[in-house]
């Protein structure tokens, strides 16, 4: 027969039970259910070992638990009411019922309240994982089969990149609004990350590129044999420049025989070409999309080096000076071309791009999560299997405490009408090499405030900023 020790005073139950809700067994040891409160502390033990046990010996933890998303949601929701029942038998077994009445008021409203403050973690983490899952399943493709990229998935789980010592992602900022027709890629940057490192050189491509050259044999060399070149448009403007190449290739399907929606395939593959590398995968953010991303984050802060005048009458101002920017006035920052020209407005990008990345702290992205995930599912398009997050998750945390540098081919490094398309592949051919041979950076841009020592240091090396690398929000090319 059990023997109950039921607590003499409301202090004491209350205190079993807060003891019960951090060991699970411990109120029901304290009344005398020895066989209960011996199986509910072994299953906690059993549990909190298995956890560590998984958290020391998986390899890709990050990753793993996304690729887990599903089973973490149903744990938690299962956790969090066995939790509560929990709490609930322990009140019921510690026998409140021979306290005074005004304990018995006492201790089951406290009780109450902590039986749902102990389910409260868990269904933030259900909630949390859930619309991260749907997030997730929104943004990226189960088997993007039309992606040039969709065999880049490796079955040997023990190396995911094949033996390959870089990943090369498209970055692509596309400017689409109800007034436009198409997807018209205005900002180009091609991220080549080192697997081992995270050590990532960033390549940024004008948008006013001409005579852009196709890879042999594409039907894109096929029909310009000489390079991308277009009559001129009625108004004087050119629709053959690089950031045109998607837009017209969705266009002409009859190109490739038929198959629709070419864009991304070719603007990949002839990126890629002009650079020298295979590209794995693209992401294309829109633009404007960065706006309630911003926003969702609560602004971002920019050092603007001078006054940025936009609109169509040039009625909007963005003010010098160090300040903390809303999504509208950051996008019309990194937008504007009013006095300005491609290069600057590259720069100003990549400024807002830099300041986005250091400034969306993990406090910040959790306090403000679901904010920022609808604001992403409006923003991302990419064909980045959902399969390969397990590896670029990590991959990614690498790269954000890994050397980052900075590489634009405008004038007078290239010439944006006539580039020398050989040139940018043995420049981009030496940062990568020296990136991964863990080189000084020439310059880095992660943050949005210029390092007099970094700039100091890229003249030393003999590439100036002038001369297509950039180091920061100060104004200079």
């Amino acid at each position: 027969m059990r023997q109950a020790k039921e607590p003499s005073s409301a202090g004491a139950v209350l205190g079993w039970l807060a003891l019960a809700a951090l060991a699970p067994g411990a109120a029901h040891l304290r009344a005398g259910w020895r066989r209960t409160g011996l199986a509910l502390i072994s299953c906690y033990i059993v549990g909190l070992l298995a956890l560590l046990a998984f958290a020391l010996t998986t390899d890709n933890l990050v990753g793993t638990l996304i690729e887990r998303m599903t089973t973490i949601i149903v744990s938690a929701a299962v956790l969090g009411v066995t939790w509560f029942a929990v709490i609930v038998h322990s009140f019921i077994v510690l026998r409140p019922g021979r306290l005074p009445q005004g304990g018995q008021i006492v201790t089951g409203t406290l009780a109450g309240l902590l039986a749902v403050a102990v389910v409260l973690p868990f269904g933030v983490v259900t909630q949390y994982v859930w619309t991260l899952q749907s997030t997730v399943n929104d943004i990226f493709q189960e088997t993007p089969s039309d992606s040039p990229s969709s065999g880049a998935a490796v079955e040997r789980p023990e190396d995911p990149w094949a033996g390959r010592q870089r990943v090369n992602i498209l970055l692509l900022g596309g400017d689409a609004d109800d007034n436009r027709i198409g997807v018209r890629t205005d900002s180009m940057n091609l991220a080549s990350v080192d697997v081992k490192t995270g050590n990532t050189v960033l390549f940024s491509l004008p948008r006013n590129l001409e005579n852009v050259r196709f890879r042999p044999g594409t039907p894109m060399a096929q029909h310009f044999p000489n390079g991308f070149r277009l009559p001129p448009d009625p108004g004087g403007g050119r629709s053959d420049l690089l950031n045109s190449v998607w837009e017209y290739a969705d266009a002409h399907p009859e190109i490739f025989g038929g198959k629709p929606h070419q864009g991304p395939r070719v603007l990949m593959d002839t990126i890629g070409y002009t650079l020298g590398v295979k590209v794995d995968w693209y992401a294309l953010v829109n633009m404007w999309g960065f706006a309630r991303l911003i926003d969702a984050i609560g602004g971002i802060t920019i050092t603007v080096e001078k006054d940025v005048v936009f609109g169509k009458y040039n009625e909007g101002l963005v003010k010098a000076g160090t300040r903390k920017l809303k999504g509208a006035d950051a996008m019309w920052y990194a937008r504007s071309r009013t006095f300005s020209d491609d290069y600057t407005r590259m720069r100003r990008q990549r400024c807002v791009l830099g300041a986005l990345l250091t400034q969306a702290d993990p406090a910040t992205v959790l306090a403000r999560f679901n904010r920022i995930a609808l604001a992403t599912k409006e923003l991302i398009r990419t064909d980045i299997p959902r399969g390969m997050l397990k590896n670029l998750v990590p991959l990614a945390l690498k790269v954000k405490n890994a050397k980052v540098t900075s590489v634009q081919f405008v004038p007078p490094l290239i010439s944006t009408g006539y580039p020398d398309w050989e040139k940018i592949r043995t420049i981009a051919a030496k940062e990568m090499r020296d990136s991964g041979e863990n080189k000084p950076p020439v310059a880095a841009t992660a943050s949005t405030n210029p390092s007099p020592r970094k700039t100091a240091a890229a003249r030393k090396a003999g590439q100036s900023p002038a001369k297509g690398i950039t180091d920061g929000c100060d104004g200079s090319l």
